[in-house]
């Protein structure tokens, strides 16, 4: 008979004593810290109980208390020093006279600290001060140095102390090692940690930062080929262009706009798209915000309609497209004359208020920065402003695409779009590589974009009545565009020639017959029914592959041997055969051949990653991630164990489902959610070609009324 779901047995060990095992009810979890301590303590005949705590026996080191929560997935402790004692002992350690004494208690105090309970007693301790005491001396240096910053760092990361506290000192020596170009990693890394943190938490230190920390100190930390600390670095450009005041920003962001240094940044873009460096992605997101949110003056700034300035910037528009060769203040002819040609040409230019354009202006967002947009396109690209213009101008009234007006919205929109005015978000990393290929980015963002906006107005055959819906596609042709992060406004600009509005229209339906189709509710009772049958053919598969066979490489503590063994499943799927080779096979290795067998009755469970043995003995020699993601093992009878690692994730997803369907469950992998996905909706294509232009309800029929009699019989033959 199975035990109750709700005991599982939990080991806990006591240096240099055997682990005692105990059946612990998961339900009773407050109760089990005190049952432990009395049962511990009888077993052992340990005194003093206040100086003891359970702890993770894994790599976190964390106590278990009260405060930590449930520990369903963790199954083996060791109790060791209480927290308070264990944070005294190391506040006592880290100022011995003995270098090597030193140096090992400050790499415990950079794995302790990481706990929030030792933390709090350890600061307690008044170790903050301790540590930057430290930092602040300079005798320390290299590894004793980089687990000072290391511990300080984790200790601040819990949020008990105030960054307030800190010493002028402490920030000129933390900087001192960001200034100094060949700094220790680990001691550059952290130093910037600190550093962004401090910017991050406090004014008055932002202050004492920036008069410390330049982006020209910080530009030649990008330019290295650790992205840690590139990443590292474009945060703390954050950090300081977030907090400075807007004079500054702009000095910062001119900085930024040059060459060289755009350079820099899209080849580390390049790069985190590549490595798919999330928090990398996440930094130069940041960065690009912050740079479009230097446009929010101009954006929430309303046109003086009395300002001569911002009046003459209209008259050159005017100009421009239609006397290019004549003087912008041509005085002949009367007043009257020239106000009319003035108001016909606004007209033709597309403003709302014919008389006055500049109260087309005095909305926000978005106000002047609409006006500055329409001045780049008329100067830089005037050939095309003219183009555009003049073809518009000479259509009839209610087809043609008004300049003026369509240049205001698309700057409001292309604003929404890149979030101008708004805070970076904490989780989004999306960011566009092109924004960092021109000193102007948005303004030729903008030009790109109207130039689309009146391609589709033809394409569309619209009139003034369809304004809203053109540029409703539009925004979807842009938002498309960006979703495949081109590399630079030319590739965005070609990615758009690819989305004509006839495009977007066989694109809608596409979607459109997936989203509402594929989710009816007819259609999702025939996905219901035939899952299954598409579960069994998956199963079937791993079945077979795993008959085939698949050779594995041995993984030796210190390095990889080039010995090989060989694994796969008997044709009735009863037996696993497997064997070491001399070398890798060229095709299947017959069973009969392998010289080892685990019948598949014995198999009691399949572990992945951490949770397998040989990964929990190589701990010490932090696998990297790769080889983790690849690991599994077959525990059976007597405590044995046959342990995998996978030549590749497909191997490995094969591996993990054929096992789990030879014992009875469920195959949770990402291959088998693909292969499921892709096979029912092959499926339910098929069943529906029949069905081709007929609507399927969303609601089953009536049912009908029950007949006057039942006296009636069905001949079965």
């Amino acid at each position: 008979m199975p035990p109750p779901a709700d005991i599982v047995k939990v080991a806990i060990e006591w240096p240099g004593a055997f682990p005692k095992l105990m059946e612990i009810d998961q339900l009773l979890f407050f109760s089990f810290i005190f049952l432990s301590y009395i049962f511990i303590f009888l077993r052992w005949s340990l005194v003093n109980h206040e100086y003891y705590a359970l702890q993770h026996a894994d790599s976190s080191n964390f106590y278990i208390t009260e405060k930590v929560g449930v520990f369903l997935n963790v199954f083996f402790f060791s109790f060791v020093s209480g927290e308070a004692q264990n944070a005294q002992q190391l506040h006592e350690r880290i100022q011995s006279s003995s270098m090597d004494a030193k140096l090992e208690a400050l790499k415990d105090l950079a794995s302790y600290s990481r706990d929030v309970t030792f933390a709090q007693e350890f600061i307690n301790l008044d170790g903050i001060s301790l540590l930057t005491q430290m930092v602040e001396s300079g005798t320390d240096f290299g590894d004793m140095l980089s687990f000072t910053l290391t511990a300080f760092v984790e200790l601040m990361d819990h949020g008990i102390v105030s960054w307030d506290t800190f010493s002028v000192a402490f920030i000129k020596k933390i900087a001192s090692y960001v200034n100094k170009f060949a700094a220790d990693i680990s001691i550059l890394q952290r130093s910037l940690a600190i550093l962004e943190s401090m910017v991050l938490n406090s004014h008055e230190l932002y202050q004492k930062v920036a008069q410390e920390i330049t982006i020209g100190q910080l530009i030649p930390h990008l330019q290295g080929t650790d992205q840690e600390i590139q990443t590292y670095t474009i945060a703390v450009i954050n950090a300081l262009f977030l907090k400075a005041p807007d004079d500054k920003r702009q000095e910062m962001a001119n900085i930024l706009a040059q060459k060289q240094l755009r350079a820099i940044i899209l080849t580390h873009v390049i790069r985190a798209q590549r490595a798919i460096n999330n928090e990398m992605a996440h930094q130069l997101y940041v960065l690009q915000v912050l740079t479009f949110n230097l446009l929010e003056d101009r954006m929430m700034t309303k046109m003086d309609p009395q300002d001569q300035a911002q009046r003459d910037i209209i008259f050159e528009l005017r100009r421009i497209a239609f006397d290019a060769e004549s003087e912008p203040n041509n005085s002949s002819g009367s007043i009257e004359k020239r106000k009319s040609m003035y108001t016909r040409d606004y007209k033709k230019l597309g403003f709302i208020n014919h008389v006055n354009p500049a109260m087309d202006f005095t909305q926000t967002p978005p106000g002047m920065l609409a006006l500055d947009n329409m001045l780049y396109f008329a100067k830089h690209h005037q050939d095309a402003y003219i183009r555009i213009v003049l073809e518009n101008s000479s259509r009839e009234d209610k087809h043609e695409c008004p300049f003026g007006r369509s240049s205001i919205e698309l700057t409001k929109m292309l604003c929404e779009i890149l979030k101008v005015g708004e805070l970076p978000s904490e989780t989004c990393n999306d960011f566009h590589p092109m924004f960092f290929t021109h000193d102007r980015s948005f303004e030729e963002f903008f030009c790109i974009c109207i130039q689309l906006l009146n391609k589709t107005w033809k394409e569309m055959r619209a009139t003034s009545e369809d304004f809203n819906k053109v540029m409703q596609v539009v925004k979807e042709q842009i938002m498309r565009a960006l979703t495949t992060k081109p590399s630079s406004l030319d590739q965005f600009k070609s990615k758009l020639q690819n989305l004509s509005y006839t495009e977007i229209l066989k694109i809608r339906q596409s979607e459109r017959m997936n989203q509402e189709d594929f989710q009816s509710r007819p259609i999702l009772e025939l996905k219901e029914k035939i899952q299954p049958e598409i579960l069994e053919l998956i199963k079937q598969q791993r079945l077979n592959r795993l008959v085939e066979g698949t050779c594995f490489r041995k993984l030796n503590s210190r390095r990889r041997q080039d010995k090989f063994w060989y694994c796969r499943l008997s044709p009735n799927h009863k037996v696993l055969h497997y064997g070491d080779l001399e070398e890798s096979p060229q095709g299947e290795v017959p069973h009969d051949s392998l010289q080892d067998k685990l019948p598949v009755a014995d198999i009691k469970a399949v572990v992945t990653g951490k949770d397998c043995p040989h990964m929990k003995e190589k701990g010490a020699l932090k696998q990297n991630k790769e080889v983790l993601e690849l690991a599994f093992s077959i525990l059976y009878d007597s405590n044995g164990q046959l342990n995998f690692i996978a030549p590749d994730k497909h191997e490995y997803c094969i591996w993990t489902d054929g096992l789990n369907a030879l014992l009875g469950k469920d195959m949770m992998s990402d291959l088998t959610r693909n292969d499921l996905d892709t096979l029912l909706s092959m499926e339910i294509k098929l069943r529906l070609l029949d069905l081709e232009n007929i609507q399927i309800p969303d609601a089953p029929p009536p049912i009908p009324k029950e007949p006057s009699n039942y006296d009636f019989v069905y001949d079965c033959n």
